[in-house]
């Protein structure tokens, strides 16, 4: 009777050769995940469109200086100018490009969108930890204040704070939208956790005298980690489109070049008024790629916790 071995064989040099399965098993935990979720995320076709808009904007932001053609700042060019051969999209009315302007402004706009998104993300999953796992008063706190800054309007809310807030910089704009935009994400992570709570996994860790903290981000945290993931693409989805708003009221930094700050020189230039819409569309197209980029790329994140949403 033959026998099957279940190893594999060995090359010319007699050593044993390791299948794909095994060598993506040798591979650390953190790395593997990575692998995965890059993997699962790249077979989804509306999330590798969005990872392709969204690696395009972060190369605009990163090569600006080499991309684009003049200084932004600079105000050497005839004011209220079409588009020409030198300015491709026009110039503003103090006489700055806006092609350049545009390619600066990826930087402005990817910084806030992705630092604002993870600041709201860090205190959502902070909170909706805490909520969820310790019952009673903590709870009970959390849950007020969560409910409570839901029920304000958010908009309303950023232009108070960004309008009363000292030093108008873009970490100003980040905390701004950051402290508004957190309890969507809180109130669905403390449902979240609530469940896994009762899990025995979860009891195990605390009969052994883990420390609540512990517990909480060792070992419910990593079983909600597409969630968490949702969660930052949403808030910088939110964050983007926030920034621009209070960008286009006046209220950010106006030495800040950002497409924000675009759309307010049009504004306050009548920009379609002497035909330069292109001053408006412009901006306008960039903030709403970059947005759909990122939903497209949280649609992709849903399929790491549902492998019934995954394409086959």
């Amino acid at each position: 009777m033959t026998i099957i071995s279940a190893v594999p064989p060995p090359d010319a040099s007699g050593t044993t050769v390791a299948g794909p399965g095994r060598a993506a098993r040798a591979l650390p935990g953190p790395v593997r995940f990575v692998a995965r979720a890059v993997s699962t995320l790249w077979s989804n076709g509306k999330a590798r469109a969005g990872l392709i808009i969204l690696g395009l904007v972060v190369v605009v932001a990163v090569f600006a200086p080499w991309l684009a053609p003049h200084s932004p700042t600079a105000t050497s060019f005839t004011p209220y100018s079409g588009p020409t051969a030198v300015n491709w999209l026009g110039t503003t009315g103090s006489g700055q490009d806006v092609f350049s302007q545009l390619i600066y402004g990826a930087r402005v706009s990817l910084l806030v969108g992705l630092g604002a998104g993870a600041l709201a993300t860090l205190i959502a999953v902070t909170l909706g930890l805490l909520a969820g796992y310790r019952t009673g008063v903590v709870d009970e706190v959390i849950g007020f204040v969560t409910n409570l800054a839901l029920v304000i309007p958010a908009l309303p809310l950023m232009i108070i704070l960004a309008a009363y807030l000292q030093g108008r910089s873009i970490w100003t704009i980040v905390l701004v939208v950051a402290f508004t935009s957190w309890a969507t994400g809180a109130r669905v992570i403390r449902s979240q956790t609530a469940t896994l709570r009762t899990r025995e996994f979860v009891t195990s860790a605390a009969f052994s005298g883990e420390r609540t903290l512990r517990v909480a981000f060792r070992e419910i945290l990593p079983n909600m980690t597409s969630l968490v993931a949702a969660s930052f693409f949403a808030a910088a989805t939110a964050a983007v489109l926030a920034e621009a708003s209070l960008e286009f009221l006046g209220l950010g930094n106006p030495t800040t070049v950002s497409w924000g700050t675009i759309l307010y020189a049009a504004q306050q230039q009548n920009a379609l008024l002497t035909g330069q819409w292109l001053m408006v569309f412009a901006p306008g197209l960039a903030i709403v790629l970059l947005m759909v980029s990122l939903t497209l790329i949280n649609f992709g994140v849903d399929a790491l916790s549902n492998p019934r949403l995954r394409e086959k």
